[in-house]
């Protein structure tokens, strides 16, 4: 990746249209993200009980939540006008990257310190260590949940605030030595147990599904065309802005909707329940948190799609400061 020029915040004309749009569909994301908690954690309607007149007397609560989202997003556009749209992109994207970043460290920590503590369970070191309430809450995912993952979680954040690197390479070759650790305990020593099989579908559940904004940014998904190819950089842009709208957008809001629109949806309940795998103690804690990862994979995306957007709204429009890929994928 490479850029044709600095970025500049201010330049060309202004683009209150794109903007709004783009800004509006963030601010309606939050809007949607802290319905859901609302629902989920207090027992508050959502946008859809409003819709279907089950909401009561509490219809007011999401009503408002999403028109602040909308108008802090709306509103940002313009109280600055002149903003560019490739500066706005890029913001956008920066935002995007650090929260896979973050999500990236939560999962490596996680990863280790969960099955430390399965393989501790699993072989009784706990026993006579502990004391017995504490060996029975370690074999509870309530207790591991909030005491163990939540603590972790925190630290995997504030990690991201400053490591900079997405450490997308390091979590795939830690997939790759917990495999090769799997077949030599298993062939070797012939020993083998649920949670290591976990800790491989977890850590590569986490890097398809993580990277996938970020391979978005670098163009690096897969793209079959038979005209595109062709398009000069304005008419590419024009797809593209399109593309991101019909194509993108909409899917990221159908797994979003599905995934968290209310309590017992396949997101939502897993996550609620802090739900495990049928392996239970001699397995990890974290089937909860894959559930998770459906809805990381379409909320990164749908941002990286808006930045995507803006980025094609200036090709099209031949703004400078193009943004040079090679695409790794065609």
């Amino acid at each position: 990746m490479a850029f044709a020029a600095d970025l500049s915040r201010t330049g060309g004309a202004p683009a209150l249209l794109a903007r709004s749009f783009a800004w509006g569909m963030l601010g309606f994301l939050a809007a949607f993200l802290v319905n859901n908690i609302l629902n989920i954690g207090w027992g508050f309607p959502t946008l859809a009980d409003v819709f279907s007149g089950t909401s009561g007397a509490l219809v007011w609560v999401p009503l408002l939540v999403t028109v602040l989202g909308l108008g802090a997003g709306i509103g940002y556009v313009l109280r600055s006008p002149d903003t560019a749209l490739r500066w706005d992109a890029m913001k956008i994207h920066g935002f995007n990257a650090y929260l896979v970043r973050a999500c990236f460290w939560i999962i490596v920590l996680i990863g280790f310190a969960d099955s430390a503590i399965a393989l501790a369970r699993v072989e009784g070191l706990f026993n006579g260590v502990l004391s017995d309430e504490m060996v029975i809450n370690i074999g509870r995912s309530q207790f591991l949940g909030p005491m163990v993952h939540l603590p972790l979680m925190v630290l995997g954040a504030l990690i991201a605030v400053k490591h900079r690197g997405l450490g997308f390479h390091w979590l795939a070759l830690l997939i790759v030595v917990a495999m090769l650790f799997i077949v030599i305990s298993r062939f070797v020593f012939s020993y083998e147990q649920a949670f290591m099989g976990d800790l491989v579908r977890y850590w590569y559940a986490g890097l398809f599904l993580f990277a996938s904004a970020y391979t978005l940014f670098e163009d690096g998904h897969v793209r079959v065309d038979v005209l595109y190819a062709g398009f000069g950089k304005t008419k590419k842009g024009f797809v593209n802005a399109w593309g991101a709208i019909v194509l993108g957008m909409s899917t990221a809001w159908v797994i979003i909707i599905i995934g968290l629109g209310s309590k017992t949806s396949i997101i939502n309940a897993p996550v609620m329940n802090l739900e495990i795998t049928q392996s239970g103690p001699t397995g990890l804690y974290i089937k909860y948190q894959m559930a998770a990862f459906l809805g990381i994979f379409a909320i990164t995306m749908l941002i990286q799609f808006v930045s995507y957007f803006l980025e094609s709204v200036a090709d099209k429009r031949d703004e400078p400061g193009h943004r040079l890929v090679t695409p790794t994928g065609h």
